[in-house]
């Protein structure tokens, strides 16, 4: 498992070699498709990345009055965000965190809460932290909407989760700090109602695509 610092110093190198992640296009595409962003009017992305989820968001999926709030414990990602979301300067805010899930945010203040490919980077414990910082900053009937490395559903994805892991185990940076987990067992149903789930394999590699509602 990475640490906070050394996840920092991974993606602040790492940099626009992100958007060459091939295998997170359908996920990315499936999650925008089911996730309602057109009755969104604000949006927090947890982990923003490159701004390329924000990016389509902005262009193709939200009204063009929705605000969208990014953030990313890497320098160099907040910046290529910023840059790459220019246009919509006067809706977007993006900052740096130190990588720990508390936010300075309101309670009940977002109708949608983004987390694209970050969860399976945290321990356990901050997976729980993260999903209860969404859950509190989003309104009640708002949703949160998940992307995350999965388990195979299929022989080659299962033999490709398996190399995945054996690469995470051997070493952590190799994939990222990445390994598959499964976020639908994070999500207890008395306080989220499950609106779309599906696991989509692109190159042999299995995304798990979640959208729930906050009850």
């Amino acid at each position: 498992m990475l640490s906070y610092p050394e996840a920092k110093k991974f993606y602040d190198a790492f940099g626009k070699k992100q958007d060459k992640q091939f295998y997170e296009k359908i996920a990315i595409r499936d999650l925008l498709e089911h996730g309602d962003f057109t009755s969104a009017n604000s949006i927090f992305e947890f982990g923003c990345g490159t701004g390329k989820v924000a990016q389509l968001l902005l262009s193709d999926y939200s009204k063009p009055e929705t605000h969208y709030v990014g953030v990313d414990i890497s320098d160099t990602m907040v910046k290529l965000s910023a840059d790459k979301l220019t246009e919509f300067h006067d809706r977007v805010r993006i900052y740096s965190t130190d990588g720990a899930p508390e936010l300075p945010e309101k309670s009940n203040c977002y109708d949608r809460v983004i987390c694209t490919y970050v969860l399976d980077l945290l321990a356990e414990q901050d997976i729980k932290r993260v999903l209860s910082e969404a859950q509190r900053i989003l309104v009640t009937g708002g949703y949160i909407c998940l992307i995350s490395l999965s388990h195979g559903v299929s022989v080659v994805s299962r033999m490709v989760e398996h190399t995945w892991s054996f690469l995470y185990r051997l070493k952590p940076t190799l994939v990222g700090g990445c390994r598959p987990i499964s976020v639908l067992k994070y999500l207890p149903e008395p306080e989220w109602e499950i609106l779309h789930h599906n696991v989509i394999v692109s190159y042999g590699i299995p995304s798990e695509v979640l959208v729930a509602k906050k009850l």
